[in-house]
């Protein structure tokens, strides 16, 4: 087939019929279509911003409690606090981001509330800067190996 290129998008002429980019995307599978359309969710996703020193006390909790997978990632930020002030040589200096872990899971709802439960008492100090918990719903899982979704997909 002869391809013709346009102005900012390209499209294919097969058969004297124009076939564009969107076209040729591959429909999704039935199972993701099922998954993605039920009314309420099946999965929570949870995200915890923690202190660094308490990844190993929150991923312990989680693993006892059959937790499977998680995503963990160095991130900056700051709430209430607004930083932090430090001292380095003997010069005292504001910084404006403190260091952080961000630990995502999905779970499923019968798990949510226990692995909140968890991440809480795992990653309490009672200071300043403890963190936060967010729980989410997921519209729905797919394992890209297998197809399998929601709660099997975890």
């Amino acid at each position: 087939p002869a391809v013709k290129l346009g102005n900012a998008s390209a499209s294919l002429l097969h058969c004297n019929r124009r076939i564009t980019w969107h076209d040729m995307c591959m429909p999704l599978p039935s199972s993701v279509h099922r998954c993605l359309g039920r009314g309420s969710s099946p999965v929570k996703f949870i995200v915890a911003v923690i202190k660094p020193f308490k990844l190993d006390s929150v991923r312990d909790g989680l693993t006892a409690l059959g937790v499977q997978g998680m995503t963990v990632t160095e991130v900056k930020g700051f709430g209430r606090q607004k930083g932090q002030t430090e001292i380095y040589r003997g010069a005292e200096y504001t910084t404006n981001m403190v260091p952080k872990i961000k630990v995502e899971v999905a779970v499923s709802n019968e798990l949510a509330s226990r692995a909140v439960e968890v991440i809480q008492q795992a990653a309490h100090t009672g200071a300043i800067g403890d963190g936060k918990i967010f729980v989410l719903d997921m519209a729905g899982v797919v394992r890209i190996r297998t197809g399998e979704t929601n709660e099997t997909a975890l």
